[in-house]
């Protein structure tokens, strides 16, 4: 047996789907640490992270990289794991009527954000730069005041997943990406 085989042997198995040399994903050894990294916080409470880092979570794009839509998926479940434990600590320490009530304030911040006139909702780009799609954000935001409001059936998976076309005048994304975070921390504050 050659040393490159018995190498190739020893070699721990990769975490994701590894994609071919002409596709571009995730650096490898970047979600490792990072995975790592959550792991210990997580059983050990090592490094401070917690859900907001891993929803916050980038990395680098190289060819031969993990399968983006796995990793993805699996920081999903991480971000879910680390907000039940949060949530957790939080009720023990604090009791679950503050856990509820922070989270109806929260979501009622979200509420009145969202009350403005459609088109009006989030501060806009400049005339030659480019933002979020109003229509589209505007489209996204009915549907988070529907379930907050009236209680209509949305996951903290479909608002991570949205995703907005950009256009000249739009809204401002990091306005708009805050406020689809908050509503994350909401949706998974009463699952």
């Amino acid at each position: 047996m050659t040393d490159s085989a018995r190498n190739d042997r020893s070699a721990p198995a990769p975490s994701f789907p590894v994609l071919s040399r002409r596709e571009k994903g995730y650096q490898r050894a970047a979600v490792d640490t990072f995975l790592g990294r959550a792991r210990g916080a997580f059983e050990h409470g090592e490094d401070g992270i917690g859900s907001a880092d891993i929803r916050a979570a980038s990395f680098p794009l190289v060819r031969g990289g993990y399968d983006i839509a796995a990793v993805d998926a699996a920081l999903s479940r991480v971000e879910e794991a680390f907000a039940q434990q949060e949530r957790a600590r939080a009720v023990a320490v604090e009791g679950a009527s503050e856990w509820v009530g922070r989270a109806r304030a929260d979501a009622q911040v979200i509420l009145d954000h969202l009350s403005r006139a459609p088109g009006r909702r989030f501060a806009r780009t400049g005339m030659l730069t480019f933002g979020y799609r109003v229509d589209e954000v505007d489209h996204v935001a009915k549907r988070i005041v529907r379930f907050l409001r009236d209680g209509d059936a949305l996951t903290a998976e479909q608002v991570r997943q949205t995703a907005f076309r950009m256009q000249r005048r739009g809204y401002r994304e990091e306005q708009v990406d805050a406020l689809l975070d908050a509503t994350i921390d909401v949706l998974l504050a009463i699952r």
